[in-house]
């Protein structure tokens, strides 16, 4: 027997979609490399999702999200158990990068 997620509604789609949008940009692979950096260059780990948040590090990365407000307003505005699956999509996109960047940015992915 396999773990299946179980389906919890979106509350807030508008703002959960344009932060959605905007983490599937940020974690194209044209991208990554420059969210890695500025991560790495400001002493984030890749895990620390609400630091990273709170750092407008998604706004430096992502154009269109800086233009359209910041990614701290629109997760701030969603329920709980909206943050808690963007949350969860952000770190499933921190392991579908790319092992050669993983390799090259493992600092970032320690645990300690």
């Amino acid at each position: 027997m396999s773990f299946e997620q179980a389906a919890i509604k979106v509350e807030r789609e508008k703002e959960f979609g344009e932060l959605k949008a905007a983490l599937d940009r940020i974690f194209a692979p044209e991208r990554v490399e420059r969210l890695l950096q500025r991560l790495s260059r400001r002493g984030i780990r890749i895990r620390d999702f609400d630091l990273v948040v709170a750092g407008g590090i998604f706004e430096q990365v992502d154009q269109p999200l800086g233009n359209s407000g910041s990614a701290r307003k629109l997760y701030e505005g969603l329920v709980v158990s909206d943050q808690a699956q963007i949350r969860e999509f952000y770190l499933s996109k921190t392991e579908e990068v790319d092992s050669t960047l993983r390799h090259k940015f493992k600092k970032l992915y320690q645990y300690y």
